[in-house]
């Protein structure tokens, strides 16, 4: 592929020149995307940032890599409700929560968001609460939670977004005590990646292949996180930019791409349904915050002076009260392979997510646990499902909705709703195209 192109789907598969990009927009439906939707991905970098995504040098305790949780085995997500972060082993429902002192301390406060298309230029905020954005606000582009202390130079909220779970002890940093980088992340958010960028640009292959991708670097004692960060986002712009499903296929001229019942779940989804309310646009995001009442469990992301487990949403980084549940509106590509579903994922299966869309507190009343892919952690057990216990907390969530309920949408019309759902599937990302490498530059395990 040419530098600069962007696959419909993955590396591998074929790019459109702007000129022959179909341009048909079909009235009620969202514009085809389009090449030009997407920041430009360079094959060196991308290459380079693909060994780095698998390598677990990025962690604190060389344990654990962003493939890990995003892996294309689970459509980019790790398909589990509440991941097993830094100290687990394994992948997706294999995943195992570890022994001894090495265990995981706490599941992954929220779902692992599928990272389809991120690369789009028209996203200016990211993560389930917003709290990566485009913004002047610190001098260096971007609103995140090292504010001034963000490095400057980043060219995308895309590669702001890809530094900060190298600086969460659940995730990526490890526990205080075990390993420099979190020590130094407890001292300040930023003091942790400059020890990061020093361990990568210590690997020979490494090095030279900064050197190879990137203009300004002409010796591998220059490479900075800001580097890293870099690759990072154009391997996943070109791996993981998916426009490729029978959908994209339909919005470009083609009838026969979707099944009657997948055109019927269409026109619901466009039409009379009210989906395309909140999932519009050619991404089918508004890139807003909306709150849907979901069944609350986990730890939830507290903010400090939460007494427990608690997760108030958009409302943590925004400090509005009007924010309080709301959560980013999720684009769907490839939605039927990115289960489970909603922020902490609450349902495993789209029916039953689609079902709560149409009716929240029947929705609320009747979920079970059964409706999570949750390995079961005996130490963390307790506080699992404690959240529920606290009358006052579950009447604010189920008060703070912006959707009620639909009445008069039959069985037939939601298996339509689901079957348009599985016409955003990607073929590419269906044959899970994307590549994991056998083996990165440290030599360390590869999770596959």
């Amino acid at each position: 592929m040419a530098s600069g192109a962007v696959a419909t789907g993955l590396a591998a598969g074929a790019s459109f020149a702007d000129g022959a990009e179909p341009v048909v927009t079909r009235p009620g439906f969202p514009a085809p995307l389009r090449a030009r939707d997407f920041m430009p991905s360079d094959p060196a970098k991308a290459e380079l940032g693909r060994l780095l995504f698998y390598d677990k040098i990025l962690s604190g305790n060389r344990n654990i890599s962003c493939g890990t949780c995003h892996n294309p085995r689970f459509g980019t997500s790790d398909g589990l409700s509440l991941g097993l972060g830094e100290g687990a082993s394994g992948l997706g429902r294999e995943r195992r929560s570890g022994e001894g002192v090495d265990r995981i301390q706490k599941r992954i406060p929220r779902n692992a968001p599928a990272l389809w298309n991120l690369g789009a230029t028209s996203i200016a905020v990211l993560m389930h609460d917003g709290r990566i954005s485009r913004d002047p606000i610190y001098g260096n582009g971007f609103n995140t939670p090292a504010e001034e202390w963000l490095p400057q130079g980043l060219q995308s909220v895309l590669a702001a977004q890809a530094l900060f779970p190298m600086t969460s002890g659940f995730e990526m940093a490890g526990n205080v005590g075990e390993n420099e980088v979190i020590g130094a992340v407890r001292d300040r958010i930023d003091l942790g990646w400059p020890i990061i960028a020093k361990r990568v640009r210590a690997v020979p292959d490494y090095g030279q292949a900064f050197v190879e991708a990137f203009d300004h670097v002409t010796t591998a004692e220059q490479v900075q996180i800001t580097d890293i960060a870099e690759a990072l986002a154009h391997f996943m712009v070109q791996d993981f930019t998916s426009f490729d499903s029978p959908f994209d296929a339909f919005l470009a001229g083609d009838q026969a791409a979707l099944s009657p019942l997948q055109r019927t779940g269409a026109d619901l989804f466009f039409g009379s349904a009210g989906c395309s309310g909140c999932h519009a646009g050619a991404l089918l995001s508004d890139q807003k915050f909306h709150a849907l009442g979901l069944p609350a469990f986990g730890p939830g992301r507290a903010r400090r002076f939460d007494p427990y487990a608690r997760d108030v949403g958009r409302m943590g980084e925004s400090d509005d009260l009007a924010d309080a549940y709301r959560f980013r509106t999720p684009m769907l590509r490839n939605v039927e392979l990115t289960g489970p579903y909603g922020h902490n994922g609450a349902y495993s299966t789209l029916e039953r997510m689609v079902r709560h869309h149409l009716d929240p507190e029947e929705g609320r009343a009747t979920w079970t646990p059964a409706d999570l892919t949750l390995p079961q952690v005996d130490w963390l057990a307790p506080i699992d499902f404690v959240i529920q216990s606290d009358r006052l907390e579950m009447a604010r969530q189920a008060r703070a909705r912006d959707i009620y309920l639909r009445n008069d949408l039959s069985d037939d019309d939601i298996d339509a709703l689901v079957s348009f759902l599985t016409s955003l599937t990607g073929k590419a990302a269906r044959e899970q195209g994307s590549r994991v490498p056998v083996s990165v530059p440290s030599g360390l395990p590869v999770d596959r």
